[in-house]
Order: C-alpha cells, then structure tokens, then sequence
C-alpha cells in the first residue's frame, strides 16, 4: 500500500506550473478506473491527491496531466494538449511522479 505525490515544473521558464488538473487512474480488467484527481497549487504539487491517507495497492496506474489549458492560459502554443504517464507500483514504498514540462516536450523519471 503505497503513498503518491506528483510536481510539475515548466522548464521553459525554470518555475513550478500551477492550476494543472491531474487524474490518477488503476488499470482493471481491461479498463482504466478512476482514482482520485486534483490541482497543481502555486508551487506544482497537489498535496492531497489521495484522500483521508489513502494508499494504493500494488498494480499498474497512469496520471493524466491536462496541460493545454496551462498553456492557452499564458498565451503559448503547445504540442501535447494532455500528458499521460503509466507506471507500475511494486511495492509499498512511496512514489513521486514528476513532470518536466515545456510547450514542445516533456520528461520524467521515477521521484522519491
């Protein structure tokens, strides 16, 4: 039974991009299940995505990142209107699942 917690930094101007909707979702019998959603806060974090100290149990997940509208908020063409991200949790350690964000590209890496 893990915890999870995500970020977003636009690397384009080096800062954390806020009012980002992000949806966590358990893959099931063939279809995704939705699991919790949120908002990026001022500092790219949404620090309670899991409610009520929630946890996961182990299986295969994805965080959806909506960025277009981040982007039209600021007047900048992007590439990917939404980034998705699939990840297995193994274990009950925590998990952090960072985005590196830019109108033209995206990155990330399994975070502690």
């Amino acid at each position: 039974m893990s915890k999870i917690t995500t970020h977003i930094l636009d690397t384009s101007l080096g800062k954390p991009a806020s009012n980002i909707r992000v949806f966590l979702e358990k893959y099931n019998n063939d279809s995704w299940e939705p699991i919790a959603e949120g908002i990026t806060n001022e500092d790219g974090r949404i620090k309670d995505l899991l409610k009520n100290n929630d946890t996961l149990d182990l299986g295969k997940y994805r965080m959806i990142f909506e960025t277009e509208k981040y982007f039209s908020d600021r007047n900048i063409k992007t590439f990917y209107p939404k980034v998705s991200i699939e990840f297995y949790i193994y274990d009950d350690s925590h998990y952090h699942i960072p985005l590196l964000l830019s109108p033209f590209g995206y990155s990330t890496y399994r975070g502690s």
